[in-house]
């Protein structure tokens, strides 16, 4: 679909392999291209595809009237993944973080190339927007958002800035806040300038706040793998070293293995559920990232769900 590449489409199809009567969830259709694949890789395949962002709407019809009835579009945050008709899945496929159509779309306010209104809502339709939540949380939630969420490295002066500049109008516009993080943000030592816009983390720091997307990706992960069949396989692409995190230590915890290097618990106190399909993280290939540069920090995990014996 224009304007939109999923990321590591060979591996989710390698790992996810689509035969006919299988079904699959895919818990962020997005522009549909995981979906698309699936349902082409092989005839009776069905997904049921789960989206927060009314925009995903039309592109789902798209998809319906390609595939008929072994597509299914479900308009619900993938928090919401248990309420959804079709369990047990063979497969689930979450793709988490902010995809291209929204950062495409200006008027959304998650990009600072044109200038728009702070949003940064992927369901626009509820909770606070990105200048409604610069303008009312406490510092606390604004630390952890610059620092913890964006890994800011300057998130005290950036932290200072938006609450000094708190009812000006500048926070509610993307270009002005761009302006305002960036000069606060920006590294004062003689050199090159930086590779990066010096407001980009703070802006994803801002985003994944207002979308609560550690917390989705935290409550859907044990929900993703309970809807999954006997011998069924969980894939998650993230974008953010924080989110490969919260997956990293899901996917040991289901598999039996010390969640993190402070894992006392011996051997035979863990359970395994689980077997882990990726030891290390997948990446993009130089040939995908050539064609899509913003797969370069997608990393993929995969674990297949144990078997239980008839």
């Amino acid at each position: 679909m224009t304007g939109h590449t999923p990321v590591l489409m060979e591996p989710v199809l390698r790992l996810l392999q689509p035969e006919p009567g299988r079904s699959y969830l895919d818990c962020t259709f997005g522009g549909g291209g995981h979906t698309g694949a699936l349902l082409a890789g092989a005839e009776g395949v069905r997904v049921t595809g789960l989206d927060r962002d009314p925009a995903a709407c039309e592109r789902a019809r798209v998809v319906s009237e390609k595939f008929g009835s072994r597509f299914h579009f479900v308009d619900t945050p993938f928090s919401g993944l248990d309420q959804v008709p079709g369990a047990p899945f063979d497969g689930v496929l979450m793709d988490i973080g902010v995809s291209s159509f929204q950062l495409d779309e200006s008027a959304r306010g998650f990009s600072f190339r044109q200038d728009a209104p702070v949003d940064m809502r992927m369901d626009p339709r509820g909770g606070r927007s990105g200048e409604a939540f610069l303008e009312t949380a406490s510092r606390e939630e604004l630390v952890e958002a610059i620092r913890d969420f964006g890994e800011e490295l300057r998130w005290r002066r950036v932290v200072e800035a938006i609450l000094a500049a708190r009812g000006t109008g500048k926070l509610g516009s993307t270009s002005l806040l761009a302006e305002l993080i960036g000069e606060a943000a920006r590294d004062r030592r003689p050199g090159p300038p930086a590779r990066i816009h010096p407001a980009t983390r703070s802006f994803q720091g801002i985003r994944i706040a207002v979308n609560d997307e550690l917390g989705e990706l935290a409550r859907a992960l044990p929900k993703a793998f309970s809807v999954l069949k006997s011998g069924g396989v969980l894939v998650v692409i993230s974008f953010h070293s924080l989110e490969d995190r919260i997956v990293k230590r899901f996917f040991n915890e289901v598999c039996g293995r010390p969640v993190d290097a402070r894992d006392s618990r011996t051997q035979d106190t863990r359970v395994v559920h689980a077997e882990l399909l990726t030891k290390k993280p997948m990446t993009a290939t130089e040939a995908e990232l050539l064609e899509n540069p913003r797969a370069r920090s997608a990393k993929l995990r995969a674990v297949r769900k144990k078997e239980v014996p008839a």
